[in-house]
């Protein structure tokens, strides 16, 4: 599928930039809802053999409470704790499109801190689940924890493209790095061959 361009309403907030008073949460119950529901989830599949030997509504709850903090990241915490809100459509000819909006203002530091913490750590958890569960040949499960990783990480590369700004910021900034590294090399390199000093003769003692 195609990617659209970015729709970008302001630049994205930089970390830290307008930021409140150090350890001061901006949005407390906001903060809360933003990793409540995550942290359900995973308690929820690491305890629910202890309450219910049922697969099935074990599976509805723990996907019930994935996709309830899906909608609450990608709605409202990102927005009201980063500044940021992204989205993607379908447009009439099939073609992807997705959609970047940043509003600049006063954000808490400590949010922004918890947010992006949250926001890369949960995916992390999930892989490392996945990968039990797979080895573990616990197939059932392991298609829970595909599930909580597709929409973690779904939301987690959402917001990183709209901090970005543009899908190809990542790919552009790695090859600029790599041209700047190959750059100095061939500088230092040139450098030494002016500078380096002439190699000694010793006269040889040939009878």
């Amino acid at each position: 599928m195609e990617t659209g361009t970015p729709l970008l309403e302001n630049e994205p907030l930089a970390f830290g930039e307008e930021d409140e008073p150090k350890g001061k949460l901006k949005h407390p119950l906001v903060t809360l809802f933003h990793l409540v529901f995550r942290v359900s989830a995973l308690l929820a599949y690491e305890l629910c053999g202890f309450f219910s030997n049922g697969f099935i509504g074990s599976f509805i709850v723990i996907v019930i409470l994935l996709s309830m903090d899906f909608w609450t990241i990608k709605n409202i915490t990102g927005r009201l704790m980063v500044g940021l809100r992204w989205w993607n459509y379908i447009d009439d000819e099939g073609q992807s499109h997705w959609v970047f909006e940043a509003r600049k203002g006063r954000v808490s530091q400590t949010e922004v801190r918890v947010f992006w913490a949250s926001l890369v750590a949960f995916p992390i958890i999930w892989s490392i689940l996945f990968l039990i569960a797979l080895f573990s040949f616990n197939l059932k499960w392991a298609m829970v924890v595909l599930i909580a990783l597709t929409l973690s990480g779904s939301n987690l590369y959402g917001y990183v493209r709209c901090k970005l700004g543009k899908s190809d910021s990542i790919t552009q900034s790695i090859k600029n790095m790599a041209n700047g590294i190959v750059q100095r090399q061939m500088m230092s390199n040139v450098t030494n061959m002016f500078t380096r000093a002439p190699p000694s003769t010793n006269p040889s003692n040939t009878v």
